[in-house]
């Protein structure tokens, strides 16, 4: 599973992965509390090597700390899958279990952790445009059918080739009436094996016209680069801008010699100045002057203070001929970062506790008005951790967004494979909502992604650099747009409602639900009537 995920990204892997978890999880019906440690075994096997760069300059503690956690989350996973399907059709059950834990560990605790999942495998896969319909848990879902029901189907035939190489000198009694016999659940399986590949491939057109419009601007992207890696990065934070500002007045001087097309509008990433220029006046001077040199407006990271003096990760609007103009304060902050929740009890594990700040959350609209050269184009933006969520991207594009930026800074997290698994989420993200990215990072991987989800440019790390390009404006909104969560709450809803009836129907009939045996000349009473029972009996 973990080598599904970029930088490798082969996105199959997830596939397979989960169509190993669900073989484990069925074949001999195994306890809850087997599937538990299944779950939490599958969960460290993943967690642990996907996010080491938590504890790139803190030590291991919190990286396994929090690997740990998610694990759990698979552990809880393993006990509803398990129980859910005993029910009949034991991929369908998988999946919503699946889509289930992944929505609860991505909002809790502290608003969740959503990194890891599984629909951020997929940006290099033929399921991804499955993701402007459903959404970001409808393409995680999508993996887990086509992984459980080809694993499901593997079953079939595997327990009735068995089955027929130990009767073949027996007399086999013909399936009771109106029961499905092995051929029927083949099929089924099969059917729900391919729904994903198809649906994805119908939908693949659709997104790929996205990619085209009638109305484009020209942007540019600037990567300052930091003077180093590290959690101090900002320690120098005149450095910062002083690159930035100068990477910008490079692009200056190459419009001005021929060598480049004028940007309708710059962007520059996230904490491109922690000197806030509301309150340092030679940093607002010095953003004032690149922004009349380059003649466009600059989107730039910055830090501000709302009105109880507490600071904002913000992105500010600086227009060439009216100073600031418009900002947005990133609505989800990230915990340990940018607040620390029990800052008490924390403290009493990590020295590093008390760097984290106290930022607070900002509200309002999702997207910003720009003007680029007499003509106003709405920004969404989504700063760095909020790309994670799925509804910081569905607001800016609710808010009027005809393109998403998102600013990011990870110098905190030096060249770990952390920045190239932020940047599938904002792969997943253009597809999901149709829309243009840019990101534009401090020290690297800056982008520009397609509304189909393709890579056009990228920088690399710890270098500076400027990408450009002509970008496609949308206003349309995907289905996936216009559906929102609904059909993640749906499939949570069903997936509760199957773990609660499941329970129940253990609890009533018996503690573990009757075998029956197909294919053989003695039957086991049979009050479950569940095809899952039956082909766990044939591999037992």
């Amino acid at each position: 599973m973990y080598l599904a995920f970029p930088p490798r990204s082969s996105w199959y892997l997830s596939v397979l992965a989960l169509g190993a978890l669900f073989a484990l999880l069925s074949v001999g019906r195994p306890r809850a509390r087997t599937g538990a440690w299944i779950g939490f075994t599958f969960g460290l096997g993943f967690f642990v090597p996907l996010l080491p760069w938590i504890g790139e300059y803190v030590g291991p503690l919190p990286w396994l700390a929090l690997a740990t956690v998610m694990a759990g989350y698979l552990a809880l996973f393993g006990v509803i899958a398990t129980i859910t399907m005993r029910l009949p059709v034991p991929p369908v059950w998988f999946t919503l279990a699946w889509i289930l834990v992944e929505a609860v560990r991505s909002s809790f605790p502290f608003g969740g952790f959503p990194w890891g999942r599984t629909a951020f495998s997929q940006v290099d896969g033929p399921l991804l445009p499955l993701a402007s319909i459903l959404g970001a848990p409808g393409l995680s879902g999508a993996v887990a059918l086509f992984g459980a029901a080809g694993a499901w189907f593997v079953v079939i035939i595997a327990a009735s080739l068995r089955t027929r190489a130990q009767t073949r000198d027996q007399i086999v009694p013909e399936p009771e009436a109106g029961r499905p016999d092995t051929v029927t659940w083949a099929a089924i399986a099969a059917v729900l094996t391919l729904v994903g590949p198809v649906s994805a491939i119908l939908v693949t057109p659709d997104t790929i016209d996205r990619t085209v419009s009638t109305s484009t601007v020209n942007v540019a992207a600037i990567q300052g680069n930091v003077p180093r890696l590290g959690l101090d990065f900002n320690a120098q934070r005149r450095a910062v801008l002083d690159n930035h500002i100068a990477e910008t007045k490079r692009l200056a001087d190459d419009v001005q010699a021929g060598r480049a097309m004028a940007p309708d509008l710059v962007l520059w990433p996230e904490n491109a100045s922690d000197i806030s220029p509301q309150i340092n006046t030679d940093a607002a001077q010095a953003i004032e002057d690149t922004s009349v040199l380059i003649d466009a407006p600059i989107l730039l990271g910055t830090l501000l203070y709302d009105h109880g003096g507490h600071p904002t990760n913000s992105v500010l609007v600086w227009d060439p001929h009216r100073g600031p103009t418009a900002r947005y304060d990133k609505h989800i902050v990230q915990p340990f970062g940018e607040y620390l929740p029990w800052r008490s009890f924390f403290r009493l594990f990590s020295s590093y506790a008390d760097m984290a700040g106290d930022f607070r959350p900002g509200t309002g609209p999702g997207a910003v008005d720009v003007d680029a050269r007499g003509r106003t184009v709405r920004v969404g933006i989504s700063t760095c951790w909020e790309v994670a969520f799925d509804r910081s991207a569905r607001k800016a594009v609710r808010d009027g967004a005809e393109f998403l930026f998102v600013p990011t800074n990870n110098a905190t997290f030096g060249r770990t494979n952390m920045t190239y698994q932020q940047l599938a989420m904002s792969q997943v993200r253009a597809v999901e909502h149709g829309r243009s990215v840019v990101v534009a990072a401090t020290s690297g991987v800056s982008a520009i992604v397609g509304a189909d989800g393709m890579i056009e440019s990228k920088s690399g790390f710890f270098t500076p650099a400027t990408l450009t390009s002509h970008l496609a404006l949308r206003s349309d909104t995907t289905i996936a747009t216009r559906l929102g969560g609904l059909p993640q709450t749906a499939a949570v809803v069903i997936a509760i409602a199957a773990f609660l009836f499941a329970i129940t129907r253990r609890t009533r009939f018996s503690q573990r639900f009757p075998i029956r045996r197909m294919g053989t000349t003695s039957d086991r009473e049979d009050s479950a009537d569940t095809t899952s029972e039956e082909i766990d009996g044939i591999a037992r």
